[in-house]
């Protein structure tokens, strides 16, 4: 099955999908738009739904449709239970003596009485009694909750302690059994193409409303789903539905809604001796990133330890778990200033901008790219019924596709072993879901590889800008083992740098690299206007004004070795800086400020896209630049195609790395004056 390059466009119309669909999967489709319908009606996750609608509708007959509709509407009419009915449905309880409830059920231990309560969400029972035997034979209901079909008794005696509540029989909403061999058989029966339509309107989503590169992110979404300890992002816009599979699709994973968590309850309650959330769920997602505050100082190194090994210790235990852990949040500007000003991680709490715990993300989605959600986008044609693709993607877990790469292809060498850990992940993931029998072709894992290779990379391109040189490597690739030839991957928001303009600035205007007070290179712009007047000088923006007095008073002094027709007592400068990346304020900009002051007293612009570093002292000394590899990164990111640096930074180039330093066309400068005349073009 030879794939076409295009876009994976549904290659049948939806009819013969449908068809194919009923066919080969049997009484474990649904019609997504009957979902819709009821869903509008009940608040319960989608799997609740799903999980009926399959037992009574999952046929392509109308009648039976409609049938099994009003069975499930009964049912949920019946047996679901609504906050605001909560005491009816108590009433019904104790009036038949039994009754059965679809309902939230989450379990604890009380110890003073040595006995199991379960709560109960919806209905507001806290202390309803519930056998050990269910609370052993599903764990998740210690952790979080699970839905479940409950027979609940009510039993009343005078003088008891105990809840009269008590739940005689319990139900998980999940498919019984899985059959791997049956997905396989069938898969063989869609192309690529169509299978990655059914995946998506199995989660409720229409693919003809997306372009391709949508489709790969939506799908992306899953891998953590059918990957052990896959760490993954999405930053983008709201309502773009990052958090949607992750609570409604699955009940294998569990959404930490954003705000306070504690060690105790994601990884270990040394207490109860029982594992946390990572122990019971294969996903655990973070929502609004933003919010996330770790009572225990210890947090995010716990989870940093967690995220690159699989397990953590606490106490004398090291703990084994394969939850992946995934991190959703919301991007409040837009992605082109983000990309030019600070870096894309920024949404993160300040505790977790640390470059050790972003190094071990597999995967940055980038959720701008997904257009907001509007009705048409979901869909009303078959898919797999939710609980059915929860389950068999659970159970791909327990394989790996990680190898499938070396048959074709091999990995560039600016991936190091973490880019290169992340990047065969990503891809198992992503063959484990659209070729889960292991039938794969060349140009499929190529289209898997590209896509893992430039979501790594966007993490490593942020990893740049948070923790400097380190992460210099950034220019990810593979070779085809056919040709032989080396392809590279590029981020598409990464595009040009753009902070210094192409072609010649105003006199006056210029660009330099500074340390700033973050301790990390910024670039800074200078601004100087020249108006007629007796020698004074302004200052605006937030640079310290005691650098630039040194550069003016140099510059009334030394004026006439630059050129004789600058008379600074004849004009009044206004210097304004502007700090493009939010570095903090820069550390000294003397030098800088001189060749500024010399260009607008001149008239003459300074040359174009030239980032001037080093800086002078009153009495014309030059210093040379700090962390020159850094400072050069940074010019290069923001679109500088000149540097102006100090004879003295000489000895600093061996620290560079040959393939930065040739992007720039270099010039070197001796003493102030020289700067100047270097950074106007005089010869």
């Amino acid at each position: 099955m030879n794939q076409s390059t295009e876009s994976l466009l549904p290659a049948t119309p939806d009819a013969v999908l449908d068809k194919l669909l009923n066919e080969r999967f049997a009484g474990k489709v649904v019609r997504k738009d009957l979902t819709k319908l009821i869903k509008e009606g009940a608040n319960v996750p989608v799997y609740v739904l799903e999980y009926l609608l399959g037992m009574y509708c999952a046929s392509d007959d109308a009648e039976t449709i409609r049938a099994g509709m009003e069975t499930v509407k009964n049912v949920l009419a019946e047996n679901y239970v609504r906050p605001d009915e909560a005491e009816k449905v108590k009433s019904k309880i104790r009036e038949r003596g039994s009754f059965k409830v679809i309902d939230k059920v989450t379990v604890k231990l009380n110890e003073n009485r040595d006995s199991y309560e379960a709560l109960l969400s919806n209905l507001g029972i806290k202390n309803a009694a519930v056998d050990d035997s269910h609370v052993k034979k599903y764990e998740k209901l210690l952790v979080g909750g699970i839905w479940c079909i409950v027979t609940i008794r009510y039993e009343f005696e005078e003088n008891q302690k105990a809840s009269p509540f008590i739940i005689s029989e319990l139900k998980p909403i999940q498919m019984p059994g899985m059959d791997m061999n049956e997905l396989f058989e069938a898969r063989k029966a869609f192309t690529d193409e169509q299978w990655i339509d059914v995946l998506l309107r199995s989660t409720g989503m229409e693919p003809t409303c997306f372009k391709e590169r949508a489709k790969w992110h939506l799908l992306a979404r899953m891998i953590p789903l059918v990957e052990n300890n896959y760490n993954m992002c999405e930053l983008g816009p709201r309502g773009t539905g990052k958090s949607h599979i992750y609570k409604e699709i699955s009940p294998n994973s569990i959404l930490v809604s954003g705000g306070q968590t504690t060690v105790a309850n994601l990884f270990y309650n040394m207490g109860a001796r029982k594992i946390g959330l990572v122990g019971l769920w294969d996903v655990v997602a973070f929502d609004e990133v933003a919010g996330i505050n770790f009572k225990d100082h210890d947090g995010v190194q716990i989870m940093k330890d967690y995220m690159a090994s699989g397990s953590f210790s606490r106490g004398r235990e090291s703990i084994n778990a394969s939850a992946s852990m995934v991190f959703v949040g919301n991007i409040n500007q837009s992605v082109e200033s983000m990309v030019k000003t600070s870096h894309l991680l920024a949404p993160f709490p300040e505790a977790m901008i640390d470059s050790a715990f972003f190094d071990r993300f597999h995967a940055y989605v980038p959720g701008w790219e997904i257009p907001k959600m509007r009705p048409e986008f979901f869909t009303n044609q078959y898919g797999l019924i939710v609980d059915y693709l929860a389950e068999w993607v659970r159970e791909m877990r327990k394989r790996s596709f990680a190898d499938a790469i070396d048959k074709y292809f091999k990995l560039g060498n600016n991936l190091n072993q973490r880019d290169t850990i992340a990047v065969r992940r990503t891809v198992s993931g992503l063959l484990k879901l659209i070729c889960p029998n292991g039938e794969y072709n060349k140009e499929t894992v190529r289209k898997c590889l590209e896509y893992a290779l430039e979501v790594r990379r966007r993490v490593k391109e942020q990893l740049k800008k948070i923790g400097g040189m380190e992460f210099y490597d950034v220019h990810f690739s593979y070779i085809d083992l056919e040709d032989l030839q080396e392809r590279f991957v590029s981020v598409p928001e990464q595009g040009g740098g753009g902070l210094i303009p192409d072609g010649r600035l105003q006199p006056g205007v210029l660009h330099s690299i500074a340390m700033g007070s973050a301790e990390m290179p910024g670039i800074y712009r200078m601004e100087i206007q020249a108006i007629a007047g007796t020698g004074k000088l302004n200052v605006s923006g937030s640079l310290s004004r005691e650098p630039v007095r040194v550069a003016f008073d140099y510059f009334k002094a030394n004026a006439g070795r630059v050129s004789a027709s600058i008379h600074p007592t004849e004009r009044d400068y206004h210097l304004h800086m502007v700090e493009l990346q939010n570095s903090g304020n820069p550390e000294s900009l003397t030098l800088s400020s001189f060749i500024a002051l010399c260009s607008a007293a001149l008239g003459k612009p300074i040359q174009a896209q030239l980032a001037v570093m080093g800086d002078m002292t009153l009495g014309g000394t030059i210093a040379q630049a700090r962390n020159l590899a850094e400072s050069m990164q940074v010019a290069f990111d923001a679109g500088a195609k000149r540097i102006l640096l100090p004879m003295s930074s000489v000895t600093d180039i061996p620290s560079v790395p040959g393939e930065l330093f040739a992007k720039f066309q270099t010039s070197f400068y001796s003493d102030p004056v020289d700067a100047v005349f270097k950074a106007l073009g005089v010869e």
